[in-house]
């Protein structure tokens, strides 16, 4: 067929009245393949098919570089009485840039960006760019296959590299000399896979015009920021993660968006996806919009979103950003400024039921990818399904965990025995959830400093500190998560306009703590014990937490098959001799993992590779371990049948 690009004049398409219907119902979930930029072909004429909702407008438009940004030119018709427009513009080429001239509810003329562009313009700019979905040949068939018959990975090893992309490394001194994501795919991938981290996680990669917004403020919620390349360039990186062994979750953002007034905002000159009320639609701490929850055509806005990063980028997870901030009317407000529900309280009521239905839909269409809940408070359930009164989500961050065992590490080890309880009491509600235990961007900026930075001490302690506080996080229940420069122990405060001090890897000291982190997750993935039932008291057993004085702890992770993993940690800086410790295993207890060890940077004391076990009533184990504890320094161990084994150095 003979395709005449010579530009005409716009003319109306038909839409099903059942994508009308799913759409007025908020359950379209291949919305973004109904409205938005679409290549066709109609008559003989190459160009783009558009539709975008706006049921308060008096008219719209399609403009770009293909009409002089001529509004009225290419005009878009009504749906019906659906409230959306559609068109198709003829001569409109791929990349081309557009947006929707609105004539607003009250007259005024906005040039809005398309809601479901599937590419942006590079930030400051904000137009979009006539773009096509079906671009890109995967050839990650297998893993897609495994992760759907494997399902939820509740009880597999998930160790999480939290990554921002534009501050990870630079290509020159100067900022913004971004890597693209294929150059992502030769350098961040092998780095995290040799590190032995299950998964990537990327802050917000949805397009945003404002770097220090590190993508929580989004603008274009279908569209892969521009600053790393184009969407296609996104889908190789994950393929080739997926063919690596790495899975990919990227933070997402659907409790609150940006006022720039050429995006959502007061679309059509009303609140369409926001609440026009301030106490319901404006978020006080962050000047941004909430979404309205209870409008159908906003919740499908935002699960065909969610959706359409799963399906169409084989993304295998999805973090919510500020769970808690959807969950509560007077999150961050005072009295008089959130208004009740329609039963007096405080809960929001449709984004609860959101959430629900979010979860539901995407375990149910996309079996073994994960949705992970960043939600701060005491709301009980949150990793519950949905059919037995939960919000559905797979895992939850341990918010609390977090906290504690910070504030208990930031302590001089003097003080430590006297605020031991911020290290057990997490065992009090260790199961209550699926939980990851994060330690995130969130605690290493906004003069909170570096990780290595909270240890007190001398430089060794330090360094000693850090290397305990990891071992603690990697033998406690739940999955873990990891920002980037922690691998090594960054000395600065992350700075998203900053690369991470790469050069501190000359030294052998930050070259241990680095090797820690290979070992450890390398011994996490080959443990069951450590992994299996992490979610499940069955998994875990305190062997003592009551030597306060001593600041020394040790419990059990045990598998489905037996096996168990005996964990000793002495948070002080004192080398202890003959300390026994109780077990049930006869025989010979192997030294599995011991963070003083030389390789990582510490004194290498420890228990010469093992030690025999001795039969005692030894609070009321039928056998006890005497062993050397190195200072500020994690010991595991297991027991092995048979004769004892030659001893060998601290491993």
């Amino acid at each position: 067929m003979t395709v005449d690009l010579t530009p005409v004049a716009s003319s109306p398409v038909n839409i099903a009245e059942f994508d009308l219907y799913l759409f007025g119902k908020g359950r379209h979930f291949d919305l973004y393949r109904v409205l938005g930029a679409h290549p066709d072909v109609r008559d003989g004429h190459a160009g783009y098919r558009f539709a975008v909702w706006a049921p308060h407008a008096r008219a719209v438009s399609v403009v770009g570089d293909f009409n002089q940004w001529s509004p009225g030119l290419h005009k878009l018709y009504p749906v019906a009485a659906s409230g959306v427009w559609a068109g198709f513009v003829p001569g409109v080429p791929r990349g081309a840039l557009y947006k929707f001239a609105v004539r607003q509810h009250g007259g005024d003329m906005a040039l809005k960006a398309d809601p479901y562009a599937f590419f942006a313009q590079y930030r400051p700019e904000t137009a979009c760019l006539a773009w096509d979905l079906d671009n890109y040949s995967w050839n990650d068939v297998a893993w897609m296959q495994a992760r759907r018959e494997r399902g939820l990975p509740i009880d597999e090893a998930v160790s999480i590299y939290e990554v921002h992309a534009g501050s990870w490394r630079f290509k020159t001194d100067q900022y913004g000399s971004f890597y693209s994501y294929r150059e992502l795919a030769e350098t961040l991938l092998p780095y995290v896979a040799d590190l032995g981290f299950t998964h990537i996680e990327f802050m917000p990669l949805a397009e945003h015009p404002l770097d220090e917004s590190w993508g929580y403020q989004t603008g274009h919620y279908f569209a892969p920021t521009s600053r790393f390349g184009q969407p296609e360039d996104l889908k190789f990186f994950i393929d080739a993660c997926h063919n690596r062994g790495v899975g990919v979750i990227l933070d997402w953002v659907p409790g609150h968006f940006p006022k720039d007034a050429w995006g959502l905002g007061r679309f059509d000159g009303t609140g369409l996806y926001e609440h026009e009320d301030p106490r319901q639609g404006e978020h006080p701490d962050w000047g941004t919009y909430v979404f309205n929850f209870a409008r159908h055509e906003a919740r499908n806005f935002l699960l065909a979103n969610a959706l359409y990063w799963l399906k169409e980028f084989h993304i295998d997870g999805l973090r919510i950003d500020a769970v808690a901030s959807m969950l509560y009317l007077d999150y961050s407000r005072q009295d008089g400024e959130w208004v009740p529900n329609e039963f007096g309280g405080k809960e929001n009521i449709p984004a609860i039921e959101f959430l629900r239905d979010l979860n539901t839909v995407v375990h149910e269409h996309f079996p073994g990818a994960a949705v992970i809940a960043e939600e701060s408070t005491s709301w009980p359930g949150v990793s519950r399904p949905v059919y037995a009164g939960g919000l559905g989500f797979t895992f939850k961050w341990n918010m609390g965990w977090m906290n504690d065992t910070l504030s208990y590490f930031a302590k001089e080890p003097i003080h430590r025995s006297h605020h031991q309880n911020n290290l057990t009491f997490s065992m009090l509600y260790a199961f209550h959830e699926n939980f990851i235990l994060p330690l995130s961007h969130d605690e290493v900026t906004h003069g909170k400093g570096a990780l290595l930075s909270k240890m007190p001490g001398d430089m060794w302690r330090m360094f000693a500190n850090l290397r305990l506080f990891y071992a603690y996080m990697w033998a406690h229940p739940g999955k873990k998560l990891l920002f980037m420069g922690g691998e090594f122990g960054q000395w600065r405060e992350w700075s998203s306009r900053e690369p991470l001090d790469w050069a501190l890897l000359d030294f052998p000291t930050h070259q241990g703590i680095m090797a820690l982190v290979r070992d450890l997750n390398a011994f996490y993935r080959r443990t069951p014990a450590m992994h299996v039932r992490d979610n499940d008291w069955t998994g875990f057993e305190w062997v003592d937490l009551t030597d306060y004085a001593s600041s020394v702890i040790s419990f059990l992770r045990k598998a489905p098959d037996g096996a168990q993993i005996l964990w000793v940690f002495n948070f002080t800086p004192v080398v202890r001799e003959k300390y026994c410790v109780g077990c049930r295993a006869p025989g010979y207890w192997r030294e599995l993992f011991n963070t003083d060890a030389a390789c990582f940077g510490g004194s290498n004391v420890g228990n010469a590779g093992g030690v025999q076990a001795r039969p005692s009533a030894l609070g009321g184990w039928p056998h006890y371990l005497e062993l050397t504890l190195p200072p500020l320094a994690a010991l595991a161990l297991t027991p092995e049948s048979g004769p004892a084994q030659a001893p060998g150095p601290a491993s």
